[in-house]
């Protein structure tokens, strides 16, 4: 066997990947050529991703669970910065110069929100971002050297803050070259271009040069905070030099030392530590490297990182050593917190890194089960694993552990690697060793420092089953998130649960390292295994160990009491998943259901598949793939729980108390249901509607079913819901069955298929069949459905089926048929109504409140929805869309009171977030003008236009059409929204789309058709910008027929003259008038000679244009003299 070469013991550090996020930018669309990551920071709780589309990610690190998405009209993001002392702050530079600074309000609940744009760098290319340490304020630089700050109010320093304030965007400097990098500490600012490094005090505003030489390149430069134990000596600060030097510069910015790096880079690279591939070590030397470090980073207490094309290197600047350097190659940046590393690469492929302990690194390596991966490394870092501090994280017995889980016959060389390593551990004749020699082939022991024996199972073992689901269980979901991010609080963890059970089979290098990718909203949050599995393993594994090693003996009186204590815990913990913990001890004594852990076997173990097949990027971005994984899944869940084999256990069990409790619990939990999944539900039902698009093409067969066998069905009124489990289903397997139900739903997978037929057609299914198929899937498996995700899914997806929305109503009324508000609607007026509900919330989100809403409206009609605005956002106008779908006037009604029970400033933000989706705009504007609206005969003539003074009429719902049209919209909505107005003769509306869509000769025409001349004159008037625009008008008022106007006599073929008979009509002369006003008469009048139309103007415009004269010289000659007294005061002044 060859030699593999080994690391030297002086280094005792790797750069280790221990969890892929390539699922997590394909999960946010941002691994393809049309999109791809920018740019990346990160903070202790999140991780940004700037995107080139203009969108930023922010992702939270605990277990990859919550997404807010930020997007940019003002171009790709080149930049982003967190705040880490307030991590609500967020800044982003945009390709255009643009620094927008988001408040996340996460403590407050609320929606992300701008709270400054700061265009100080429009225009120029943003190379770098820096918060201060400890106030809200942002320092920003550019490609031309312009460094500027700004500074941030918030809601959260109260009003008085913002009055002190003037300028919240303060020039700092601008240095001689582009800015490389920016670093903050302790109220310095510092600097680094292409050319020196300068070092800002910001608060008595002085500068520094470090140093006398130049450079010319990209140098990063950076604070060395001093450790907590140094005292009160003062921050380093290390600058980058050409030659692969630094300089240590003291905190008053002058050079103490240069440190050269050059010789110490010879050494061989590192391997980096990830089940992409192998580790790999040469160990021969290359030649020194001078390289250029282009930014330097502070890591831990006594790091700085940097990198280059070719690797990343971790230097100890203080002892001028090289703690390691690993080729990992085309890094475009590189963020840190504490020893985590986020490499962002130039194809947009982000990796995380984390600088661990060897040791450290086989621990948790091991912990994961990537059994070869950690003797590889511990065969390559022997030299580390001998030393002492290494032993005591990894003891001897770990090391034999790792060793059984190696397969004999395939790593046979790796085997005999380890066996060396830990013949250099122990002594040849010690106890251990022959125990280990005189013990079987499936399982070995070692004995602890207290005496007890601990057995370590061999890899293919039948104690490997048995005790699988024991490992699982100890080792919880809370100590896998604490993992991932590779803090130094998370190596205090012992090791001891993992050597007590057994093996974790080694996850297959071919699965994308599916353990570490992010947790999907439909995937179990938790490797606990069912609890009556984890009863038998803990069984089995006594009885094997007890036969194996006679010197452990359990008395069969102690025995029994604990395998009683076991069945009494395993009876408590299988309650109502959804009680609360005083509802579990309540109803322990009286519980009267236990688990049908036979009956649901199957369907446990088909969940489970089916979640492992999901978790596949290929089979969730694959739509027909997913209803295969769903149809195949539904087999199962009709086999348990279909309506035919269930009914009339349901109708039996609906009566015992049991029932009872459970739907009341139920219903109390989806009334306070927390919305911390909303987001997840949001990114999901997107990639759903999608699929929905895409694929609907399985269930021909199952249509033809329904059309010939559905005749009969009559909708919700003859429904019988299953609103209750039919027995007591654990929590973890219970919130798998509601996720792949209701998904099953999303995708219209209602029907497990019918053979060949089915699977080889290729029709869609018609609305009334589709729409019947969701009623009775809703029908049998209404306890099994999310009931928002259901309600969002048949607003966006089965508009065209009402009955869909009248079961989903009967479901959620059957659900709440014995609550309180339910009993007072037969005897109670509406105002106490309302008033029970309002006791009884804070609702939320809950769907529970549809119900009662329906019921209302049922009961009390129109004068019952406008009171329910004050539940908004608990019910959205969706919701009330969908209540009184057959009186359109009813919903305006609601809409229109919701929106005017807003502030004027606040509604056009309010009517804004309730347009989702876009389309539902026009859909509210055709119902806003065809309601209470005048008739079109009085607003539209037969040629289709305005008739004269048809704006004045009076609209009852104007104030919403305005909101509507004034909001932003594309060109193409905006074009809609005018012909919608023009059809109906909403004439303000369309002359102010007209004016928005730079059709201004269409708008003067119709201004001139409607005869008013406010319109021309008034605030909200639109005046003539350019001599062709006023000769187009005149013209239009020339032509214009004069019985249009209201008043006066006609002249014949001659233009009306505009006098006070008609003062505010389209006429020559008013409009001359105009002219005269806007350009002044000495102009004006010229340009009414080249039209034409001097002869047709009065006395009148003679005299105005006089006065005009008078004003106009009067006002010519004030301005004079206050030039001139304001020349003579700045003379006086400097004499």
């Amino acid at each position: 066997m060859a030699s593999v070469p080994v690391i030297p013991d002086s280094y005792n550090h790797v750069l280790a990947e221990l969890e892929c996020l390539d699922p997590l930018l394909s999960a946010l669309r941002l691994d393809s050529s049309r999109l791809k990551c920018t740019c990346i920071d990160v903070s202790k709780r999140w991780l940004a991703l700037g995107s080139s589309g203009g969108g930023l990610n922010l992702i939270q690190k605990d277990g990859w669970k919550q997404r807010l998405f930020l997007t940019h009209k003002e171009g790709a993001i080149s930049r982003v910065a967190c705040c880490l002392h307030d991590e609500d702050y967020v800044a982003v530079a945009t390709s255009q110069g643009l620094v927008v600074v988001w408040e996340l309000n996460q403590e407050r609940r609320g929606k992300p929100e701008r709270i400054y744009v700061s265009s100080e760098h429009k225009g120029r290319k943003v190379t770098a971002l820096c918060w201060d340490t400890a106030a809200l304020r942002v320092f920003v630089g550019d490609h031309v050297g312009k460094v500027s700050a700004i500074k941030i109010n918030t809601s959260k320093q109260g009003k008085a803050a913002a009055t002190f304030v003037m300028f919240p965007v303060q020039i700092i400097t601008t240095v001689d070259s582009r800015v490389v990098q920016l670093d903050y500490l302790d109220g310095r600012l510092l600097i680094s271009s292409l050319t020196r490094t300068y070092l800002c005090d910001t608060e008595r505003q002085k500068f520094w040069k470090i140093g006398n030489k130049e450079r010319d390149g990209e140098f990063g430069a950076c604070f060395f905070p001093v450790g907590k134990n140094s005292g009160n000596q003062q921050p380093l600060i290390y600058c980058a030099r050409p030659g692969s030097r630094m300089w240590e510069v003291n905190f008053d910015g002058e050079v103490q030392s240069t440190h050269q790096f050059k010789q110490l880079l010879s050494s061989p690279p590192l391997p980096v530590v990830t089940l992409r591939q192998d580790p790999h070590y040469t160990g021969s030397s290359c030649s020194p490297q001078s390289l250029s470090f282009p930014k330097l980073l502070y890591l831990t207490e006594h790091c700085v990182v940097t990198w280059t094309e070719r690797g990343i290197y971790i230097f100890l600047p203080q002892s001028v050593q090289v703690l390691l350097w690993s080729e990992v190659k085309d890094i475009q940046d590189i963020a840190v917190h504490k020893s985590e590393l986020f490499c962002l690469h130039t194809n947009g492929k982000v990796v995380h890194l984390s600088l661990l302990l060897v040791d450290r690194c086989i621990e948790r390596l091991m912990r994961r089960g990537f059994w070869t991966l950690a003797a590889r490394v511990s065969c390559l870092f022997q030299n580390s694993v001998i030393s002492c501090r290494a032993r005591k994280n990894l003891p001897l017995d770990k090391l034999e552990h790792l060793k059984s889980q190696l397969d004999a016959s395939t790593q046979q060389d790796l085997t005999v690697q380890l066996e060396e390593l830990i013949s250099k551990l122990e002594p040849l004749d010690s106890a251990c060793s022959s125990r280990r020699s005189s013990i079987s082939s499936h399982e070995s022991f070692s004995v602890l420092d207290s005496g007890i024996y601990r057995v370590i199972s061999r890899r293919g073992s039948q104690s490997d089953e048995d005790s699988c689901s024991l490992h699982s269980q100890t080792f919880s979901e809370d100590e896998r998130l604490k993992e991932f991010p590779a803090h130094h609080e998370d190596e205090q963890l012992e090791l001891e649960n993992v050597s007590h059970a057994s093996v974790v089979v080694e996850a297959d290098r071919n699965e994308t390292f599916l353990p570490f990718s992010i947790p999907l909203s439909f995937r179990s949050p938790s490797p606990l295994v069912s609890l009556q599995a984890v009863k038998e393993s803990v069984s089995s594994f006594v009885r094997k160990t007890t036969e194996k090693i006679g010197t452990l003996h359990i008395s069969p009186e102690s025995r029994g009491k604990h395998e009683a204590k076991d069945d009494e815990q395993l009876s408590e913990l299988t309650v109502n998943p959804v009680a609360s913990p005083q509802e579990e001890k309540e109803s322990e004594p009286q519980n009267c259901q236990l688990p049908e852990e036979d009956c649901l076997r199957d369907l446990k173990a088909a969940t489970a598949e089916a979640i492992a097949k999901l978790q596949d990027p290929l089979v969730l971005l694959e739509p027909q793939c997913m209803r295969r994984v769903l149809q195949e899944w539904l087999v199962y869940l009709e086999e348990k729980f279909s309506s035919k084999e269930h009914s009339a256990l349901a109708v039996k069990k609906s009566k015992t108390l049991c029932a009872e409790e459970q739907r009341a619990v139920l219903e109390e939990n989806l009334q306070v249901a927390p919305a911390g999944r909303n987001a997840v539900d949001k990114e999901q039902s997107g990639v759903l509607e999608d699929c929905i698009e895409k694929e609907n093409t399985d269930e021909t067969c199952a249509s033809k079913t329904v059309c010939e066998n559905g005749t009969d069905w009559r909708g919700p009124p003859g429904c019988s819901f299953q609103v209750s489990p039919l027995c007591v289903i654990e929590p973890d397997v219970l919130k798998d069955l509601v996720e792949l139900t209701t998904l099953c739903f999303e995708l219209r997978v209602f029907s497990c298929g019918s053979g060949e037929a089915e699977e080889s057609s290729e029709g869609s299914l018609p609305p009334a069949a589709s729409g019947t198929l969701a009623c009775r899937f809703m029908q049998s498996y209404f306890f099994l459905l999310d009931l928002k995700r259901v309600k969002q899914c048949i607003i966006t997806t089965c508009a065209t089926s009402p009955n869909v929305w009248e079961t989903y109503i009967a479901g959620l009324k059957e659900l709440t048929c014995h609550s309180p508000v339910a009993l007072a609607m037969e005897s109670e007026d509406m105002l106490k109504i309302l008033k029970l509900l309002h006791d009884l919330g804070p609702w939320d989100d809950s769907p529970l409140l549809l119900a009662h809403a329906q019921r209302l409206y049922e009961k009390f009609g129109e004068t019952a929805l406008r009171p329910l605005i004050k539940f908004h956002p608990s019910i959205l106008p969706s919701d009330i869309k969908q209540l009184c779908r057959n009186d359109p006037a009813h919903f305006l009604a609601y809409l229109d009171s919701l929106v005017k029970s807003k502030p004027e400033d606040k509604r056009p933000f309010l009517l804004r977030s309730l347009l989702q989706p876009e389309s539902v705009r026009l859909d509210w504007l055709c119902l806003a003008v065809s309601h209470d609206a005048p008739q079109r005969a009085n607003t539209v003539d037969e040629e289709g236009n305005p008739r004269p003074r048809s704006h004045l009429f009076t609209w009852g719902y104007s104030q919403l059409i305005l909101l509507l049209i004034k909001l932003p919209a594309d060109f193409v909505m905006k074009e809609k929204m005018a012909d919608i107005c023009k059809s109906h003769g909403f004439w303000p509306g369309y002359l102010f789309l007209c004016l928005e869509l730079d059709r201004r000769r269409e708008a003067f025409t119709n201004i001139v058709h409607l005869d008013d001349l406010s319109l021309l004159n008034g605030e909200d008037g639109s005046i003539p910008e350019t001599i062709e625009e006023w000769k187009f008008l005149l013209h239009l008022a020339q032509n214009h027929s004069p019985a249009f106007h209201h008043q006066g006599p006609q002249n014949g073929n001659a233009v009306s003259n505009g006098g006070p008979s008609c003062p505010d009509c389209i006429t020559v002369e008013n409009v001359a008038l105009l002219l005269a006003k806007a350009i002044g008469p000495n102009h004006a009048l010229p340009l009414l000679q080249e039209c034409g139309l001097t002869l047709e103007l009065s006395e009148r415009f003679t005299g105005v244009c006089e006065i005009l004269r008078i004003a106009e010289k009067r006002q010519r000659a004030l301005i004079q003299s206050m030039l001139e007294r304001c020349d003579r005061f700045l003379w006086s002044q400097q004499a």
